[in-house]
């Protein structure tokens, strides 16, 4: 264990702030975006709390889930993003369920936390992927800007928040994979009780961003097309063109009937 890791570990002990900084953080009042030294040092915080005395977040508000009402019916452009574990299956044949069921849980958690912090909605949690998506209705320059650089900070507080715990504990590292796309999407709502009848979305680019983080290798970001063209020129340099083989892919774009192009971010 490093001097830094062992700093840090007196920290989180000493730290009586951790709970009430989870329900701050996943709090609908929680608007203000956190600088990436302080969200890495509270994953920290949270995940040690969690392995170590069976802290359990207080879950979110489903924002989500009022804002879907709302808008019933509608169509929405907007930006979806997929974030999906990579290795659980290897994990439970390797270590104690309660175990896994936590490091899951808090990934989760985390990875929704990260959402929020970039003004995005958690749609839901699937198994060890989380799904979030980011309204672009007047703005879909701000929506792709927003996904993106959440994508960033979730390999960011993977890689230097929540690892360095589970490696205290001799776990393995956590990886991802991410996929991005752009599109229309409708509001479902599967009932007519206006209250209780479950809503979700439903639409091509929930669609190809599943099918885009399918290909993604592990750590890997992978973005379409209609989101790269919203980025800004000095960001569209941080994406290189997949180059498929043969037949790896051949979904298409909705607009011009050609093979979809897919972006790899090299940082």
């Amino acid at each position: 264990m490093t001097e830094e890791t062992k700093e840090n570990t007196k920290d989180l002990e000493s730290s009586d702030q951790s709970n009430s900084m989870v329900d701050m953080l996943l709090s609908k009042n929680q608007h203000q975006t956190l600088d990436s030294e302080t969200m890495i040092l509270e994953t920290q915080k949270r995940v040690w709390g969690a392995l170590k005395k069976g802290y359990e977040y207080s879950g979110l508000i489903d924002e989500s889930d009022k804002f879907l009402r709302k808008n019933v019916f509608s169509k929405l452009d907007m930006v979806v993003l997929y974030v999906d574990l990579v290795g659980s299956t290897t994990m439970t044949l390797e270590m104690p369920e309660e175990k896994i069921a936590i490091i899951v849980s808090s990934f989760s958690q985390e990875m929704a936390a990260v959402i929020r912090q970039h003004q995005g909605y958690v749609l839901k949690f699937v198994g060890d992927a989380v799904i979030g998506y980011f309204v672009a209705e007047g703005n879909g320059l701000l929506a792709a800007d927003s996904a993106v650089n959440c994508a960033k900070s979730m390999i960011s507080v993977i890689q230097k928040g929540i690892n360095p715990i589970l490696n205290q504990y001799d776990y393995p590292d956590l990886m991802v994979k991410i996929g991005v796309d752009f599109g229309q999407n409708i509001v479902v709502r599967y009932g007519a009780d206006v209250e209780n009848s479950h809503v979700d979305l439903m639409g091509p680019a929930m669609n190809i961003a599943a099918k885009i983080q399918n290909m993604a290798k592990p750590n890997q970001i992978l973005i379409g097309n209609d989101v790269f063209q919203r980025l800004h020129p000095s960001s569209q340099k941080d994406f290189t063109q997949i180059v498929w083989k043969q037949d790896e892919w051949k979904y298409r774009s909705r607009a011009t009937g050609e093979i979809y192009d897919v972006f790899d971010y090299k940082g």
